[in-house]
């Protein structure tokens, strides 16, 4: 969901509309138990919202309640999410619950970074120990793009072998996802701006590159779930416009300076 307040303040940091105050009144119940759930008897994990529910852009009931927990056991959050997709499903479409640990934010490789520049700036702290420790806003730069986004070149490699073990379906949408979402860091660089938003990044790429405009619209339909891919055609599309999209990104943005130990 569009966030109509990202962008670049005057200072070239990081602007987004994620805020405590835009969360919407009707979806707090589906938070609050939330954090229910995440935190009894497990005082070292933090809940975060981030996505439209943050921004304030959530439609009920069709947006997911997406939530970042830390320290927070895999298997916890898959039995929470069920319940809770269940128990509010006339609020949402799904609660969607991401886990990461205390590591995931330390240290000056650029995944660590990326995660600190998410955690500062797309996400609003609902209970357990504060884990953002930045006091300024992070600048809109290369390092931000790079890190937020993971290394490109390495997703398209898993893409590749995904290829013949992933159901096409699924895996169009992660490739659409992930490389739109790569699309729009390099408009950022290019435009000397801030976005992730991947409508607004796909029409501007097919401007950029004409030639890409027919398949940027695939990876948009693929996302939404508006058509489903052939395994034929995602492998196509690696070896066409992700393989453009990959070259273009190493080339004006680099990929991550350390080997990521998990997809970004």
């Amino acid at each position: 969901m569009h966030d109509p307040l990202e962008g670049v303040t005057a200072e070239g940091t990081i602007r987004t509309g994620a805020d405590r105050a835009r969360i919407p009144a009707d979806l707090w119940p589906v938070l609050e138990a939330a954090v229910d759930l995440a935190c009894a008897e497990r005082p070292e994990v933090s809940v975060y919202v981030y996505g439209s529910v943050a921004t304030g852009q959530a439609k009920i009931p069709t947006s997911d309640v997406d939530l970042l927990t830390i320290q927070l056991p895999v298997d916890a959050a898959n039995q929470i999410s069920g319940v809770l997709s269940s128990r509010f499903g006339d609020l949402c479409r799904g609660v969607e619950i991401a886990v990461s640990t205390d590591g995931d934010f330390v240290g000056e490789g650029d995944e660590a970074y990326g995660g600190r520049v998410f955690l500062h700036h797309y996400c609003v702290h609902l209970a357990g120990p504060e884990r953002d420790r930045a006091v300024e806003d992070f600048p809109a730069d290369d390092r931000a793009v790079r890190g937020f986004n993971g290394d490109i070149a390495l997703h398209a490699r898993r893409w590749r072998h995904d290829l013949a073990h992933v159901e096409p379906e699924v895996l169009g949408r992660r490739v659409a996802r992930k490389t739109l979402l790569a699309v729009a860091g390099l408009v950022s660089i290019r435009d000397d701006t801030w976005t992730t938003d991947r409508d607004h990044a796909a029409r501007r790429w097919s401007q950029i590159e004409p030639d890409r405009g027919d398949d940027l619209e695939r990876l948009l339909a693929w996302s939404s779930g508006r058509s489903h891919p052939t395994g034929s055609q995602i492998a196509t599309m690696l070896d066409d416009t992700i393989d453009g999209v990959v070259t273009t990104f190493g080339g004006q943005i680099g990929f991550w300076n350390e080997p990521p130990s998990s997809p970004h």
